[in-house]
């Protein structure tokens, strides 16, 4: 059974302050030290349970590529240690350990050997790399000649042909055609219904929020949460704007979700409500009904300019719709403490049964990843209901309609406008 565990791992490297100290250091190793360190890592420690799937997370720099090559092996780590047993497979960079004048056979081969499988196992397995990473006859080409979306084809494909006890992933499937992605998730799906157990980073909140138990978030090489997808998702993407995880607060909400606020407190969301045609507050919609929603902000300082927008999100934290003023062509300005700035959006929801959150959005610019008045996730919880329509699977009702005709075969095929 596989088990991973990470005991206070650190990484650091050395910063020297000039360009002749690393030679001088080893010249007079006993003399004054002539370089400073850089913590890359500090701190890290989590368990991985067999079988589970764990994203990590965090913004450029905070240490996610150098915490995979640790747990992988390639790198060593300055402080604590990895425990970890079973078969490992790691997608590390595309290609890493390729050959550029060797062809692609021969780079599987070796790669194969490097993953500990003998030379019969890999003659066994490679009709099944050739035929999962469809590179055709370029598999019999120099791989220098191959493009990033045919390395990492062949990377995915030598690194799963077996399945192993962990895989490792680091952003190589970013690289590529849909078609290939949703190809490599499946077998990633497949290999955790065996009980592979994932470690995936990613900036695609969608391929964690889907395929990963927790979530483990990195900020500036420490561990600052480790929990479920959507709620360290959230918390996440409010870092991305405030920079400053001292400026994000969670709360649970009255529905026992949490509630992610960020942003410079200008202004605050005070109130969101759903209202039916009749005004009455509503927390269950009708698939197609018509309602209104209505977001009530505190104006808290003089704010020159604002867009207000907001998303609905499904049960996974998956966004389902957005829309702000700016992309509707209403201008906001102007705006002075004391203010009540009320925002009512009118739309029929055409959505799937179940259950959904709405998250609102304050800022100067259409992005809120700069002058984020505040971004409040999960701020209203709903559920919508389908007992006037067709019973129909998905997030989207798109009232098709069907029409039959039946044709003789005696008959010539008819036209079809």
């Amino acid at each position: 059974m596989m088990t991973l565990r990470v005991n206070n791992l650190g990484k650091a490297y050395r910063h020297y302050y000039g360009r002749w100290s690393r030679l001088l250091e080893w010249c007079l190793p006993s003399a004054k030290v002539r370089y400073h360190l850089h913590w890359a890592l500090q701190g890290i420690a989590f368990d991985v349970l067999p079988g589970e799937a764990i994203g990590i997370a965090g913004m450029n720099g905070a240490g996610k590529s150098t915490l995979l090559k640790i747990i992988a092996g390639t790198t060593k780590p300055t402080t604590g240690n990895v425990e970890i047993s079973g078969r490992v497979a790691a997608l590390l960079e595309l290609g890493m350990g390729f050959h550029p004048e060797f062809t692609g056979r021969e780079n599987a081969i070796m790669a194969g050997q490097l993953l500990s499988y003998s030379v019969d196992e890999i003659k066994e397995f490679l009709p099944e790399i050739e035929a999962f990473a469809e590179i055709g006859e370029a598999i019999d080409q120099p791989v220098r000649t191959y493009s990033s979306g045919m390395h990492m084809r062949l990377a995915f494909a030598v690194a799963t042909a077996r399945r192993p006890d962990l895989l490792i992933i680091d952003e190589a499937l970013s690289v590529g055609d849909s078609y290939f992605q949703h190809k490599s998730f499946s077998r990633i799906r497949g290999f955790r219904e065996s009980g592979t157990t994932l470690l995936l980073v990613s900036h695609d909140r969608t391929a964690i929020q889907s395929i990963c138990d927790r979530v483990v978030l990195l900020h500036e090489g420490k561990v600052i949460k480790i929990g479920s997808p959507e709620e360290t998702m959230d918390f996440y993407h409010a870092l991305l704007s405030t920079r400053d995880a001292s400026m994000i607060r969670q709360e649970k909400s009255a529905y026992g979700k949490a509630v992610t606020i960020s942003g410079g407190s200008e202004l605050s969301v005070a109130d969101i409500n759903l209202f039916d045609l009749r005004g009455r507050a509503i927390d269950t919609v009708e698939t197609g009904e018509p309602i209104t929603l209505e977001i009530k902000i505190l104006v808290n300082k003089p704010v020159s300019e604002v867009v207000l927008g907001f998303m609905i999100k499904d049960r996974f934290g998956q966004i389902i719709y957005g829309i702000n003023s700016y992309r509707l062509g209403h201008a906001i300005r102007d705006l002075f403490p004391g203010n009540l700035l009320i925002g009512r959006f009118q739309f029929e929801m055409n959505l799937g049964k179940g259950n959904y959150s709405i998250s609102t959005a304050l800022s100067k610019n259409e992005s809120h990843l700069s002058n984020n008045y505040e971004w409040r996730d999960g701020g209203f919880v709903f559920s919508v209901l389908n007992t006037k329509k067709p019973d129909f699977v998905g997030y989207a009702s798109l009232d098709a309609e069907l029409k039959i005709q039946v044709v003789p075969s005696t008959d010539p095929l008819p036209e079809i406008d």
